[in-house]
This record gives structure tokens, sequence and C-alpha cells, in this order.
């Protein structure tokens, strides 16, 4: 696991140590444990290493036999004994243990196609002398990050934005259509990022950039759905078999390794799969509270018999991270509970290097309570299209709230307006209000709805749930989940693993049918099914909590209103309509609604905005909430 960087210029010359020094040395956390750098003319490539597999070998920069290819990597190939195996059969010869020069070699052997061998997380950049060019990609789902931009004078690419703008090359400036979507997603879809200029390299892509500028890229692979008939004994069978031998792969290195452990059925799975196989260590954090997840953590691990860690994050201990939270995700990602993992993460780096963890599950399998949505509104099916509208407009004209308001108007509109993926804070309408005419005359901003509608296309043949599936697959898991598991872990210098997005487990997943994931109004169903007699029966059966903040009664008193006065002294009045901003805390304070997430994502903007534009914070000195 590490950091990489590195720049293609475009008059040929050759980039200065200094500046490639800059850039690694802002994402030392990455890799604290050595670096490198290779420089020639047109190109320089910069690296931060954090030792995982093959500790003594595996330096970056690294060269193939001819010094023709050069390499800087990051993540982990855990099919890569298989590849080097293969590869030697062909007649290569390999300098370290490590999966690094795997990726190297199997470009050299099959070019751009190798990536649709690979098996695990990564984002890598190969520079090319003889074709002078660079060839880069992502991984399967995105686990790993990868950003780029065309500077004054190259093209650019890192592990994490600061890097970028460590170069000195990018000019600091908000993307307006990125902030539109913000405020819907909590979070910027790729491929744009919060930073005018800058983009995110989407999940399953390749990247070409050439020496005069130009760039392009290529899809190479699609999760898409296709269940199949089959019996659930047969399903059952092979998630678990499927399972076990990700849950095998993903144990392959050299480095003490332990397992997040919170008390849902999908870290329960991972770890009880993980004690199967050798003694391990657990960690979970949680609140003081009704839903201190800690506590039934802690019987998960007596009855699995693991060794565990656990850490009660306080009220103040979470609003004092926040800042420099914010700092490490590059742009604002407005998940609560990316706090919460940021100290989970520091208290696993206390014990080892490694981390396995749950997510995935939920896309792959099912999980979210929304995904029952369909069946719920099942009854309204038989409606004509016009009836429907003509329904929904009458609902909607009657004033207030009465019981059964809401499912009849989310049952009279059509999936591809109503389902954006798991968050959906600000409506288009609650926007209008709140952002500044002054931002929004001019410009041609596109709604939450239309960014969506390219999804809906390529899934149009699936039904309600795999749809619901498919778009959280392309936008909640890159944009929210993995996005943030890479940057709180990382930033502790701390690898994570996430065995359930894993593609030969994707190919078992999708090709369960929907009535199998979700049946009897239970998430997950057949998944929970394939962990009888694995997992605990007190953890199989519990409700989804994710990591439970209690955001909501911490913004109803003093903190809410310091809060309020950071978003209000932080210099985004630019963007937003304070007035407005008062009156959502206002109706929160006084329990007459619950805009807790929406004062979030607004706070965490206001954070970002003063650290990465304004200069008025840093990770130490940002306004905090004690």
């Amino acid at each position: 696991m590490c950091g990489i960087a590195g720049i293609v210029t475009y008059d040929k010359s050759e980039p200065s140590s200094e500046q490639l020094k800059r850039m690694t040395d802002a994402i030392a956390h990455r890799g604290p444990d050595d670096s490198g750098f290779f420089r020639e003319s047109g190109v320089g490539l910069g690296f931060r290493r954090l030792s995982i597999i093959d500790l003594a070998g595996g330096q970056q920069p690294m060269t193939n036999e001819d010094s023709t290819l050069w390499l800087v990597f990051n993540g982990e190939i855990y099919n890569f004994p298989e590849l080097r195996r293969a590869l030697t059969e062909k007649g290569h010869r390999f300098k370290t243990q490590c999966d690094s020069e795997v990726v190297l070699h199997s470009y050299e052997e099959f070019g751009t196609d190798c990536v649709k061998r690979f098996r695990g997380m990564f984002a890598f950049a190969i520079w090319d002398c003889g074709k002078r060019l660079l060839f880069a990609a992502r991984d399967h789902f995105g686990i790993k990050p990868f950003y780029y931009a065309s500077g004054n004078n190259g093209f650019l690419f890192a592990s994490e934005i600061k890097s970028i703008l460590a170069s000195g090359e990018m000019e600091r400036k908000v993307d307006w259509q990125s902030l539109y979507h913000y405020m819907t997603f909590q979070y910027v879809p790729d491929p744009r990022t919060m930073f005018a200029g800058i983009k995110k390299l989407p999940p399953a892509h390749t990247l070409i950039a050439t020496e005069e500028g130009r760039v392009s890229l290529s899809r190479y692979w699609n999760p898409v759905f296709a269940p199949k008939r089959q019996s659930f004994h047969d399903a059952v069978e092979q998630i678990r078999a499927s399972l076990q031998d990700s849950v095998k792969h993903h144990l392959v290195s050299d480095v003490r390794r332990g397992c997040f452990l919170s008390s849902g059925v999908d870290s329960t799975a991972i770890a009880a799969m993980m004690r199967q196989m050798e003694p391990i260590k657990t960690f979970s954090v949680g609140f003081a509270g009704p839903n201190n997840e800690t506590v039934v953590a802690k019987e998960t691990a007596r009855a699995l018999g693991t060794e565990h860690y656990v850490n009660v994050i306080t009220a103040a201990d979470y609003f004092a991270s926040v800042p420099k939270a914010v700092w490490l995700q590059d742009e604002p990602v407005a998940d609560p509970a990316a706090i919460a993992l940021y100290h989970v993460a520091r208290l696993a780096k206390e014990h080892v290097t490694v981390v396995l963890s749950g997510e995935g599950a939920d896309e792959l399998f099912g999980g979210y309570r929304i995904y029952r949505e369909p069946l719920a509104l099942k009854p309204l099916n038989w409606l004509p299209l016009a009836a429907k509208r003509f329904l929904h407009l009458l609902v909607s004209a009657i004033p207030g709230n009465f019981y059964g308001k809401n499912y009849l108007l989310r049952g009279t509109t059509p999936l591809q307006e109503r389902f954006f993926g798991n968050a959906n804070i600000f409506p288009d309408m609650l926007k209008q209000r709140l952002l500044r005419q002054t931002c929004l005359r001019g410009k041609q901003l596109v709604p939450a709805g239309r960014a969506v509608q390219e999804l809906y296309r390529q899934c149009r043949h699936l039904d309600p749930v795999s749809q619901m599936q498919y778009i959280d697959l392309h936008l909640w898991l890159p944009g929210d989940i993995l996005m943030k598991a890479d940057k709180m872990t990382m930033a502790h210098s701390l690898e994570l693993r996430v065995p359930f997005l894993d593609k030969e487990l994707f190919a078992v997943a999708a090709s369960i049918p929907a009535s199998y994931r979700i049946a009897g109004g239970t998430t997950k169903y057949v998944f929970r099914k394939a962990m009888e007699g694995i997992i605990p029966d007190f953890i199989l059966h519990r409700p989804k909590l994710g990591f439970p903040v209690p955001m909501r009664d911490w913004l109803k008193g003093e903190r809410g209103r310091q809060l309020l006065d950071v978003i209000c002294e932080s210099g985004v009045t630019e963007y937003f309509n304070l007035a407005e901003v008062w009156r959502l805390f206002a109706l929160h304070r006084d329990g007459k609604a619950d805009f807790s997430r929406h004062l979030w994502v607004l706070y965490v903007f206001a954070l970002w905005h003063m650290t990465y534009m304004e200069g008025t914070a840093t990770p130490v000195l940002a306004p905090t909430i004690s």
C-alpha cells in the first residue's frame, strides 16, 4: 500500500526533483517506510511506500529488465503468485517477490489488457519509454484512488489531490457543478472533484496520457447483475465458498493483520472466516449511549475467540477530529461515519498494519433498507402511468403531512426520479433556496436526476432492486464508502482490504435472483442464510445500523450553534444564503424537523473551503467544537 505521483511534461523537459518531492511529501502518510523517484526527459514519477509484501525488496519506481518500462503502483494483486508462475513460463524473469513486479511484467506481456487479469485493488501508472506514453489504471470497484489533471506545463497524477496541488501547477477553484452534486449526494461523483480541472479516474477504467497532452480513457469491466435460475441451496453454497476463497486471498502479507468488527453481519462474517484460518486481532469503536456498537462487538469477539480492542468515542473526540479528516479526504465527503472510521483506524494501527473490513457486502447482496422499497410499493404498481402522475399531483397539492402521504408520493414517482443512491440530502428545490442566485445565474447546472440517467439506461433491463444496487455500485460505493475507507485508514498508514469487493465473488453475487437477495422484507436474505453456522445467531438477524453516529441529538444543543457559527464565519457566504442556513438550524434545534445531515453537509464544505480554498485553516488549527 503506497502513495504514487507523477508528471508528464508537454515540453519534454525533465521535472524537477524538488517538485516531485513536494508531491510525495504531501502524501507521506500513505507510505512512511520508503520513497523513490524516476526522472528523465518528459516524465517524473514519485513514490511513497508502506511495506506489506517482500519487505526487503519491492522498491519503486520499479523497472523491467531493459529499463524500458517504469512503474509506480498502489494496492495489492491477490492472484499475483498464479500470474507470476504463468509469466515465468513465458520467459519473464523476476528480481523480487512482490506483486508490483507482476503488474510490470503483465503489461509487458499483455499490454493494456493486463488489468483484466488482476484480482485485487490497485491504482498504478506505467511510463512506456518506447511509446512515450503513460498507461494508468484503477481497480474494478474503485478501492484505490487515482486523480489526474492537465496542469500549466504537463499532465499530473497522484493518489491524493493534495499531491497534485503541491506541484504548484494547478489554480485552486471550486467546480460549481460538483458543488451542486455534492449537496445532493454528500460527495462528488466521479469523474469530477470539487476542484475545477482535477478529475478522478472512474473505477474499472484505464487511462493513456501522451506528451502532446492527449488523454484517453477506456472502460475494461462493468459490474452488471445477471441473475440466473438456480436453487436457493446452490446460491448459499456458492456464496459461502466464494467468500472463504476471497478472505484467504486477502490474507497474503508479510506484516501483522487484523479485522474491523462492528455489530453487523458483514464485518462479523469476515472476522469469523479469518478466525477459521488464523488467530486474529479485532477492533471496534462506538459512542456512549443506547446504540454503542462496542457492547455487541465485544460479545461477538468473545464468541469468535478474537483478541479484541475497543475505543468509545466522546463527542469532544469526534468533533476535534473533523478538521483533520476533512483535510485528509481532499474533497468534502459529508458522511458522519468517516470520523468513526478515522478513530477505529487509529486504534488498529497501534497493533497491526493490515486490516480486513466488510465494505461492499450491501451493494453486492442487497443490504440497504432502501432496497426493500420496491416490494413495499408493489401495491401501486398496477396503476397506469397516467394515473400515477395524476395521483402524484393530487397528493402533492394537499397541504401539510398526513399518514401515508410520503408512501403515495414515492409510489407514484418513477424509480429513476426518486433513487439517486443511498444519499439524497438536498432536493433541487431546497438547493435553489439555499444557493445564492448570483451563483446559479448563467450556469447550466445538471440536476442530480439527470446525472444518473445514463446509469439507469445501462441497467434498464434489470429488476428495480438490481437497478438500485447498480446505481450504488457506481455512485455511493466509490464516492462515499471507498473514498472514506481509503483516506481514513491511509491517514494512519494502515492498509484496508475489502474481501467482498472481489471480482470472483461479484460474479457469484451477480448471478443471484433478486428474490433471494430481498425476501420477506429481510435484506441480504441469501447471504444471511449462507452465514448460518459461521457467525453467531445473535448477530445474524440484527438490523443494519452502520456507524450509528448520534448527530441528530448533538446538533440540537450548543454544538449545533457552534457548528453554525463555523459555517457563517467560514467565507462560504458567496455560495449560500445564510438566512436559509439559520432557518434549517432553527427547525432542527426546535425538534420540528431533522436537518442534521443537511447541516453536516454544509459544515464539512465550510471546513474544506477554509482549508483548501482560503488557506485559513489547517488540520491542527481549523475551528473545532469542544
